[in-house]
């Protein structure tokens, strides 16, 4: 069942999306899905869906991005394919829930959507093999828009300030443990952005230049992956350009779907 954050009076819990009777609730749990013991509250009472606003599902200590994991992508920006995966860092203070809007900086006139399949660490993972199991390394999988700021990114080599825009990681709406059966759950599932209704890229995780397992083994060759922690795997073709008023929605088979609003951000 998929994982969810939430805000209840005033502090912040774990609980699992059900469904019961036609409705869609919450059952909190003590604990977090890191923890030895996460159990349900006993007692406590279910909570709508509807009217339960969600925080981002994971507050990771980094946020990793696979860069051109889909070739189509890599050659629509005029960028070579990599022989070996290419990745980098968003910080957490990007980060933006369900819902929330993204604000395009002062600093930029030409900020673009990038949805993709991420999927959220369960436990340490250091030096993994690219050939074993990935799968007790996992909590699940949620969807990820990494929002970029195009004119920047082609002037600054390094990805930093074009993709750690406060607000340019929009994540969730909640991370479904098994979006599909299987030995290998990441595998088919379709990628959808459409921006205010058009779709506008489509993609599959089947079409991956590098697999799942090779990218964790690429990244904790270089850095330890921690509870919480995040893995972006890269976006499909179709990028463009967003403007105040539009909205972004990311879906993901098996996953959810994941929409914000977009607006200019205030001048300093």
């Amino acid at each position: 069942m998929p994982w969810v954050r939430f805000l209840q009076e005033g502090q912040i819990c774990w609980g699992q999306l059900r469904h019961e009777a036609q409705c869609d609730y919450i059952q909190a749990y003590a604990g977090t899905p890191f923890e030895d013991g996460c159990r349900p509250v006993a007692g406590r009472e279910r909570l709508p869906l509807s009217v339960t606003p969600l925080l981002a599902p994971c507050d990771p200590s980094k946020i990793v991005c696979i860069g051109r994991n889909f070739s189509a992508h890599a050659r629509e920006l005029g960028n070579e394919v990599p022989k070996e995966p290419l990745f980098f860092l968003k910080p957490p203070s990007a980060l933006l829930a369900p819902g929330g809007t993204i604000l395009l900086p002062v600093l930029s006139q030409h900020v673009e959507y990038e949805g993709e399949l991420a999927l959220v660490i369960r436990r340490r993972c250091s030096h993994f093999s690219a050939s074993a199991d990935p799968r007790p390394y996992i909590l699940g999988y949620t969807c990820l828009n990494d929002v970029t700021a195009r004119d920047l990114q082609k002037s600054d080599p390094v990805f930093t300030r074009a993709k750690g825009f406060d607000t340019f990681c929009p994540i969730g709406p909640w991370v479904s443990e098994a979006p599909r059966e299987g030995d290998r759950p990441w595998d088919g599932l379709e990628i959808e952005t459409r921006v205010n209704g058009e779709l506008l890229q489509h993609g599959n995780t089947r079409d991956f230049m590098f697999p799942l397992p090779r990218l964790l083994a690429a990244v904790t060759a270089v850095m330890t992956l921690e509870p919480g922690d995040v893995l972006a795997t890269g976006t499909p073709s179709g990028v463009s350009k967003l403007s105040p008023g539009d909205r972004v929605r990311v879906t993901i088979s098996g996953v959810g779907s994941l929409e914000n609003s977009v607006a200019a951000a205030p001048s300093a």
